[in-house]
């Protein structure tokens, strides 16, 4: 039941990002098919904000040495 929530979990997050910083709920137009491409582009909106952010942040921790890792840099 964990991994079932933790799947809502995600997608109520994914649209309360874009309801908070898109503005989801109110569309700008009238009309079925072109209310769906202001979702489309909200959405590749999003997901290119979430890829800037994963590019451009650094690594939360480091990573341990392995043995074999420091052996070779020794060696080098």
């Amino acid at each position: 039941m964990g991994r079932r929530y933790a799947i809502r979990a995600g997608i109520e997050a994914t649209l309360s990002q874009n309801v908070r910083a898109h503005g989801l709920r109110r569309t700008r137009y009238r009309g079925l098919a072109r209310t769906h491409v202001q979702h489309v582009l909200t959405a590749m909106a999003c997901n290119v904000t979430r890829v800037s952010d994963w590019i451009s942040s650094t690594p939360r921790t480091r990573r341990r040495t392995t043995r074999f890792h420091a052996l070779c840099a020794a060696t080098a």
